[in-house]
């Protein structure tokens, strides 16, 4: 089994040659733990555009190698009942109240996804934090930052806690991390100022939410796309 790694981890160049997909693994996740692009991991992987995995298949997880033509030997596909897939949508009519501040990027609204204070920035040179950390009180609410499919919803990424990460494009993903409460499950569209989770501790000593914004498998500064307070 690959070692697990969460958002401390090293860089790619360190990480192992492959991941062995677990029970709750989407392929979102895989890519979003060892922070490649999902797009280029299914190519790599001649995943189709389900992109359905299944427990015991191995992900290889240099995306500069050849294309893998042959299954993972071994590995007995589930029915499609028990498969993980994030491709089927529905629609969710609860939403929260509009939001303070927005911001158009690509033919979306970003906005915030918690009322809160910025408690600790993002980090890119020393890798100790991708995202931003955002004050909150337990139980208070988690917005989604824009419209999109819910493509995790779980606990697997260590260093994360209750996590659910949402695709808005075929561009960009956001996460939030270390909730009380997950609120919406993979494969739901949301609306963007939705609420989706409640802020908690969940895999940290501190109460508050942890947000990331990935564009393309690779960690941005939310600030850049998140409307100036």
């Amino acid at each position: 089994m690959a070692p697990v790694s969460d958002r401390t981890s090293p860089s790619y160049t360190n990480a192992p040659q492959y991941h062995l997909v677990q029970k709750g693994d989407t392929l979102y996740s895989i890519a979003w733990r060892y922070g490649v692009d999902y797009k280029e991991l299914s190519a790599r992987n001649g995943i189709s555009k389900g992109y359905i995995i299944y427990p015991g298949q191995k992900i290889y997880l240099n995306t500069s190698n050849p294309k893998v033509t042959t299954k993972s030997p071994g590995v007995k596909k589930p029915s499609q009942a028990t498969s993980r897939t994030t491709v089927a949508k529905t629609p969710m009519p609860t939403s929260a109240k509009p939001p303070v501040a927005q911001a158009t990027y690509n033919h979306f609204t970003w906005q915030w996804p918690a009322r809160g204070r910025i408690i600790r920035n993002y980090s890119p040179k020393s890798g100790l934090n991708k995202g931003i950390d955002i004050e909150g009180r337990l139980g208070e609410p988690v917005l989604s930052a824009a419209p999109g499919t819910v493509v995790y919803s779980g606990d697997g990424l260590r260093g994360y806690g209750k996590l659910l990460i949402i695709k808005h494009n075929d561009t960009f993903l956001s996460a939030y991390a270390h909730n009380h409460k997950l609120l919406v499950k993979e494969g739901e569209s949301v609306k963007g100022n939705q609420k989706i989770a409640e802020i908690g501790s969940s895999g940290t000593d501190t109460t508050k939410l942890h947000f990331e914004i990935r564009r393309e498998g690779k960690p941005v500064d939310p600030l850049q796309y998140l409307p100036k307070r």
